[in-house]
C-alpha cells in the first residue's frame, strides 16, 4: 500500500524532473557520464586574459547556446545565470512530462538559488557608466543583475502562480534552495515546486576575489583535468566552475495522480550556522555536523541508515579536513563504512550550482545503484582517510544518499534523498 505522509505526518515529496547545465555537459546524461568515466570539465579560461592570474584554469560552460532556449532577444537581457537556469529548467519540464507549463498554476511554485546572480552584467554597465555615462546604461541593468531574476524567469515561463523565492547563501545555496522548495510542498501551498541552483561566475572579478583569499588552485595550471583534487594529500584550493541544476518535485499524491516518473524522493533537509567566522570553517566542524544530524534526523532515519554521502568537497586543504572530521563525529565508527565521494573533482565549484547539481547526481546514483567516484585522490592524506571512493564508479546498493553543502559565511545545508518505495520509510 502506498503511503502518501511520511513517518511524520508530512505530505512525501519526490523528484519527477531534472536539468542540468554544466562543465560536463549540457545535459543530465552526458554530466553524469563524464562524472563516471572521468571525463573532467576543468579546462583553460577562455571568457577573459587570464594571464595575470596564478590560477589560469576553471570549469567553463562550453557549446552552450542560449538561443536554443529561448528567444535571442530575450536571452540579450538576461544574465548567463538566467539563461543557464532557463535552460535546465526547460529540460526538467520537459523530463517531467510536464510540457512547457505547469497544472493549476495557483498551486506551483518556484526556488531557484544563486551565490551571486548576475555579477557580470553588473559588472559591465559600471564599465559602461563609467566610460560613457548614464546614457551608456542598459535600460535593464538592474533586472539582469538581480539574483531574484532566474526565479523571475523560470516562474514566467513556466506560468507559475503560487509562492515564488531565492536562496543566496553562498555554496550552500542550490542544496538550501531544495530544502526550502520541500518545505513549500509540506506547508501545504504548492504542490508542485520548480528548484535548485544556479552560477555564472566564471568571471575576471570572481577570479580576482578569490585569489586574493588564495582559495584557488595554482599548482596544475598544465594538467587542469588533475587539479580538482578532493582529499589528496597535495589538494592547494578550489577551480572555480559554473552551471545550472533544476529540480521538479511534487507531492507523492500529485506525482501519482499524474503518472509521473519518479527519481528519488525527498526525505529531509537542514541548514545551520557556524557563527563562527566570514571564511574559515569553524576549527571543531560542530555546524557542518548539526546540519548533517538534522537533517538525518528531519528525514525521520538515524545515521546509520545513510548508505553514501556526496561531500562539499571543494579540494582546499582546510574544507576537507573539517568535512572528514565532520563525518567521523555524525557517524563515529561507521565513518569508515560509508563511502563518501567529490563529484567537484570532475566539476569544480559551481558555488550556488553546486548543490543543486549535486543533489541530481545523488538521484542518479539512487536511479542507477552506483555510485560516482572521487577522481584525482593518489596521495593519502592522515587526515582524510575515509571511503572515498577512487577506485572509480562503483555498483552497490545505494538506498538513502546524504548530500553536504558548506559555504562563506558559515552556512551549511544538507539534503537527504532515497529510494522511493510505497510503503516509505519509518
Amino acid at each position: 500500500m502506498t503511503r502518501l505522509t511520511d513517518s511524520k505526518g508530512r505530505p512525501r515529496i519526490v523528484i519527477t524532473g531534472m536539468g542540468a547545465v554544466t562543465p560536463l555537459g549540457n545535459t543530465v546524461a552526458d554530466s553524469w557520464e563524464s562524472v563516471l568515466i572521468g571525463r573532467s570539465g576543468i579546462g583553460p579560461i577562455t571568457k577573459f586574459d587570464s594571464e595575470p592570474f596564478a590560477c589560469r584554469i576553471a570549469g567553463e560552460v562550453r557549446g552552450f547556446e542560449a538561443k536554443d532556449y529561448m528567444p535571442f532577444k530575450e536571452a540579450r537581457r538576461m544574465s548567463f545565470a538566467s539563461q543557464l537556469a532557463v535552460a535546465a529548467f526547460q529540460m526538467a519540464m520537459d523530463d517531467s512530462g510536464l510540457g512547457e507549463h505547469v497544472p493549476n498554476s495557483e498551486r506551483a511554485g518556484v526556488v531557484i538559488g544563486t551565490g551571486m546572480g548576475g555579477f557580470e552584467k553588473a559588472d559591465e554597465n559600471m564599465l559602461a557608466f563609467r566610460r560613457g555615462g548614464v546614457n551608456k546604461v542598459s535600460p535593464f541593468a538592474m533586472t539582469s543583475s538581480l539574483a531574484n531574476m532566474p526565479s523571475h524567469h523560470v516562474s514566467v515561463m513556466a506560468q507559475t502562480h503560487g509562492p515564488i523565492t531565492t536562496v543566496v547563501s553562498a555554496c550552500a545555496t542550490g542544496t538550501q534552495a531544495v530544502g526550502e522548495a520541500s518545505e513549500m510542498i509540506r506547508r501545504g501551498v504548492a504542490d508542485i515546486v520548480i528548484t535548485g541552483g544556479v552560477e555564472g561566475l566564471v568571471h575576471e572579478g570572481a577570479m580576482a576575489g578569490f585569489s586574493a583569499m588564495r582559495a584557488l588552485s595554482t599548482a596544475y595550471n598544465d594538467t587542469p583535468e588533475k587539479a580538482s583534487r578532493p582529499f589528496d594529500k597535495t589538494r592547494d584550493g578550489f577551480l572555480l566552475s559554473e552551471g545550472a541544476g533544476i529540480l521538479i518535485i511534487e507531492s507523492l499524491e500529485h506525482a501519482l495522480n499524474r503518472g509521473a516518473h519518479i527519481y528519488a524522493e525527498v526525505l529531509g533537509h537542514a541548514s545551520s550556522s557556524d557563527a563562527y567566522h566570514v571564511a574559515a570553517q569553524d576549527p571543531e566542524s560542530a555546524g557542518a555536523v548539526r546540519a548533517m544530524r538534522w537533517a538525518v534526523e528531519d528525514a525521520g532515519l538515524k545515521p546509520h541508515d545513510v548508505s553514501y554521502v556526496n561531500a562539499h568537497g571543494t579540494s582546499t586543504p582546510m574544507n576537507d579536513e573539517s568535512e572528514t572530521r565532520a563525518a567521523k563525529i555524525l557517524f563515529g565508527e561507521e565513518a569508515y563504512n560509508i563511502p563518501m565521494s567529490s563529484t567537484k573533482s570532475m566539476m569544480g565549484h559551481a558555488m550556488g550550482g553546486s548543490g543543486a547539481i549535486e543533489a541530481i547526481f545523488c538521484a542518479k546514483a539512487i536511479e542507477n545503484q552506483v555510485l560516482p567516484p572521487t577522481w584525482n585522490y593518489e596521495v593519502p592524506d592522515p587526515v582524510c582517510d575515509l571511503d572515498y571512493v577512487t577506485e572509480g564508479p562503483r555498483e552497490t546498493e545505494v538506498n538513502v544518499t546524504l548530500s553536504n553543502s558548506f559555504g562563506l559565511g558559515g552556512q551549511n545545508a544538507c539534503l537527504v534523498l532515497g529510494k522511493w518505495i510505497a510503503e516509505g520509510y519509518d
